[in-house]
């Protein structure tokens, strides 16, 4: 066993060495996807048939569609960074619409695959992935990166990521580029017509508070280190309406309380979850979603939706026989105790049929409630999540 695991993650660190080629490989894959013909992913075609992936439209919705944030929405950005945070080898994307790893951290699709294709527009590609001229990244661009966070130095045991604070200066970048392209005013007009999708903070607990660096746990009780991240949040909101950014989605946290790894490692019994953890996430979403109202009354120019991630998940775990799933607790992919001890490495450690598990590996849900998660944000067709407004709203 130790052997076997050996290999997969001495094959990450090498791949994080000699990844470009790769890389360059699924974005050409990805190329052959931009066209009228998008179909949903195969993992929730079974769920969902009367609620299908829409096709691509024929005249987007907005211009364009900018994705910012960590793993929830990293679609290859880590394949070009040498980092333990990888998702470029099956089982990682074997349910995606080409059956193959992309980067991103699920069998299939995110929920901003699924947002793109409703606001008519293609997939949307790593920032690194692009050759960096604005013409190829005049439909959006996505900054993602696996273990990010608002914090600075959060994920840094995992290797290089892009953080918050550098994947605003890296739109700063492209915005820049549109200038120099098609000139202020239309860049202008170009950016605060599209949409920003802002998903981070997860991993300020995950890699940050709960394991205790630099003794914050001592220095911050979980409300004050909330309020600390909610106000950071809130500087690079207002930093983005300063470059004519006018349509944000920001997400709130999950309920990692519930997640397989922390099932395992607090030792849960029966799958019940760790409360704990879920009350500091809850508090984060309070502390968020007050920071977006406030905001939303200063800058009323901006329209601004919070959608609470915990909120809907909860929704989805209490009620998940409605929605197909028999898997609560355990992961599709990984080992231990609700496969939530060990990392998801090879395609031995998956199981065979995700559609029926909420959690895809020790962190990540599976594409069918990424699925359901998009469909909330965009009309709140299962539960509503968003605040003060969906993002069908929004672009009206």
């Amino acid at each position: 066993m130790a052997v076997s695991l050996l290999v997969p993650l001495i094959s990450i660190l090498l791949s994080s060495i000699f990844s470009q080629p790769n890389a360059l490989e699924y974005n050409q894959e990805l190329d052959s996807l931009v066209g009228p013909a998008i179909l949903p992913s195969s993992s929730s075609i079974s769920l969902f048939q009367t609620t299908p992936s829409p096709v691509l439209r024929r005249t987007p919705l907005v211009p364009a569609f900018f994705v910012i944030g960590d793993s929830s929405v990293d679609c290859g950005t880590n394949n070009y960074l040498v980092t333990l945070a990888r998702a470029d080898r099956l089982p990682y994307g074997r349910d995606f619409d080409t059956h193959s790893p992309t980067g991103r951290f699920s069998n299939g699709r995110t929920p901003v695959d699924y947002l793109a294709l409703r606001l008519g527009l293609p997939f949307v590609p790593s920032y690194l992935g692009q050759s960096g001229r604005a013409e190829d990244m005049i439909r959006g661009v996505n900054y993602a990166s696996a273990g990010a966070g608002i914090i600075f130095t959060s994920g840094s045991e995992l290797g290089q990521r892009v953080s918050f604070t550098q994947q605003i200066q890296q739109f700063t970048d492209t915005y820049q580029q549109f200038v120099l392209t098609m000139g202020e005013q239309a860049a202008a007009h170009l950016v605060s017509s599209s949409v920003f999708y802002i998903s981070i903070g997860i991993n300020d607990y995950i890699h940050y508070y709960l394991r205790n660096v630099s003794n914050v746990q001592n220095l911050y009780l979980p409300w004050h280190f909330n309020q600390f991240l909610a106000s950071s949040v809130r500087q690079q909101l207002k930093n983005l309406y300063n470059l004519n950014v006018r349509k944000m989605v920001v997400m709130g946290l999950p309920p990692i309380g519930c997640a397989p790894h922390y099932l395992w490692q607090y030792k849960s019994n029966n799958g019940e979850c760790i409360e704990e953890i879920n009350d500091m996430v809850m508090e984060f979403n309070f502390a968020m979603r007050y920071t977006i109202e406030k905001f939303g009354r200063k800058f009323h120019k901006a329209k601004v939706a919070f959608c609470d991630v915990f909120e809907g998940s909860m929704e989805i775990l209490k009620n998940h026989e409605s929605y197909g799933f028999n898997v609560t607790t355990d992961a599709c992919c990984g080992l231990g105790k609700y496969r939530g001890w060990m990392m998801c490495l090879s395609s031995d450690m998956a199981c065979r049929n995700a559609s029926n598990h909420i959690w895809w590996d020790q962190f990540h849900p599976t594409d069918a409630v990424n699925s359901i998660l998009a469909d909330n944000v965009w009309n709140g067709l299962h539960s509503k999540m968003c605040y003060p407004m969906n993002l069908e709203d929004m672009i009206k």
